[in-house]
């Protein structure tokens, strides 16, 4: 018996979260300059829609590990449609989209020193 209301597909939420695929940026990056982009891109994501808490939980989850990850999404209530991360919902049909800079780090990230 579910609650007036309820969908059908709320098992899509609870896919279990993985690691993205490896990915290489379009030119070696340093730690500092990935850094930067994810701030930039936090900074931004909420004026592109959807809402800011729902934001703040998929930061929190793209800076845990995989089992607090989990947690956090499923709290949350977000619907994780790629379980990397990559592309997720809201209980109200709003889409969230990560770009794999802010999910993991390139291949070709340059270590100082």
């Amino acid at each position: 018996m579910g609650c007036a209301g309820s969908t059908p597909k709320v098992d899509e939420s609870s896919k279990n979260l993985r690691k993205p695929k490896p990915w290489k940026h379009t030119q070696p990056i340093t730690p500092a300059q990935l850094k930067q982009m994810r701030d930039e891109f936090w900074d931004t994501a909420p004026h592109y829609g959807g809402q800011k808490e729902i934001w703040d939980a998929l930061q929190a989850a793209t800076e845990a590990d995989l089992t607090l990850a989990q947690t956090i999404v499923d709290s949350a209530g977000i619907i994780v449609s790629n379980p990397d991360l990559t592309l997720c919902y809201d209980e109200r049909g709003a889409k969230y989209e990560l770009p794999n800079y802010v999910l993991s780090e390139p291949t070709n990230l340059v270590r100082d020193g």
